[in-house]
């Protein structure tokens, strides 16, 4: 296993694979003395090599993976049926083996209750009038002895079930895990096609509610995911997470695991101007930066416009910027502006680092955040 840092330069062998590869461009910086991941960690298969991109956030390689890990399911909210799965999984499988295993396996227990079916409005040239009868199709079809028919039909072949057989059998290119075949086989009577998933907006009911989960997880893979297949037998693809957008979503489900009323991403409409902080609480706002700060010298000008901006309009006189601690810490606390218009400005840092199962790792990040309160 190749242990490979953000921000640090990848091994030489690799070089000749990034840039080749357009799509691996945005997730790397590519220098006149080597290349560099930027704010991307996750896992690379090149060649049948595994290697991992990981935060810095102690010295030991071990415990930076299974605190990334470890950060990843907390903030897209996986659940695992025990910590012994989980501390098997970081160990015998990568990263995005380890998600394909949990959208599989949720997947199969739901088809175990049943699949998802529906009513779909179908069009055919019977034989037997069933349904509705199609006057101008049968019109042109005159001298044929079959009649073109509408009618609603209760089907699995639906845009759910057909976005998880896409899912499938994308996914089998790049894992062998058996409960991929299983699934693929109970789809039997839907049809394949290609889907653009960017574009999805399936709608969630009581009826099929129940796939919601297993829906977000394939969804999540899928925008992770990006295949650097150069011929048919090639399995190379890279599985790549945006560091930024896992530590907000994890200090997010923190905040608001402890208290309930924090809001998330919310959107303050002033005049022309729309703000959207990370994190309100019931008396900070709090935004999240991955990035390395160490004092308030490293603060840059557009990051203290911002949260004086959230402070006054948001009607807050305490605001926050909190980083991940990598290595160096930051404690300090800075006035905007003065009388009336002050508002106080906290630079903290979370310290991410623990050597320890998932579930400890979990509760000490929150006796953590509770502390910086």
């Amino acid at each position: 296993m190749h242990y490979i840092y953000e921000n640090q330069n990848i091994p030489h062998e690799l070089e000749a694979h990034i840039k080749n590869n357009s799509k691996l461009h945005r997730y790397f910086e590519i220098r006149f003395n080597g290349i560099r991941p930027k704010n991307y960690c996750g896992f690379l298969s090149i060649n049948n090599k595994s290697y991992f991109i990981i935060p810095k956030i102690t010295n030991e390689d071990n415990q930076n993976l299974n605190t990334f890990i470890y950060m990843l399911l907390y903030a897209y909210d996986v659940k695992l049926k025990n910590e012994d799965l989980m501390q098997a999984d970081v160990q015998e499988h990568h990263i995005f083996e380890l998600f394909i295993r949990l959208f599989c396996d949720a997947l199969l227990d739901e088809f175990k209750k049943g699949i998802f079916k529906q009513y779909i409005t179908i069009q055919k040239n019977l034989k037997v009038l069933r349904g509705k009868y199609i006057i101008e199709q049968n019109f042109n079809n005159f001298y044929h002895q079959n009649i073109y028919c509408e009618f609603d039909e209760f089907s699995m072949d639906n845009e759910l079930n057909r976005f998880f057989l896409y899912a499938i059998r994308v996914f089998k290119k790049f894992s062998s895990y058996s409960n991929l075949h299983k699934c693929e086989a109970v789809l039997d009577e839907v049809a394949y096609f290609n889907v653009d998933f960017k574009r999805l907006n399936i709608h969630f009911d009581r009826m099929n509610s129940r796939y919601k989960k297993s829906y977000e997880i394939a969804l999540m893979i899928l925008e992770k995911l990006i295949p650097m297949t150069q011929h048919s037998t090639d399995k190379s693809f890279a599985f790549l997470f945006d560091m930024a957008e896992v530590f907000e979503k994890f200090v997010g489900r923190l905040y608001k695991e402890l208290d309930s009323s924090t809001q998330l991403q919310k959107q303050g409409n002033f005049g022309s101007l729309i703000l959207k902080p990370d994190i309100v609480t019931s008396d900070c706002i709090i935004d999240t930066k991955y990035k390395k700060v160490n004092s308030r010298e490293a603060l840059k000008r557009d990051d203290k416009y911002q949260m004086y901006v959230y402070g006054k309009n948001f009607e807050y006189k305490d605001t926050m910027l909190l980083y991940p601690k990598h290595i160096e810490d930051v404690d300090d606390n800075l006035e905007l502006g003065k009388g009336e218009n002050l508002i106080m400005l906290k630079m903290k840092s979370l310290d991410l680092g623990f050597d320890g199962g998932y579930g400890a790792f979990v509760n000490k990040m929150r006796n953590r955040i509770e502390e910086m309160k």
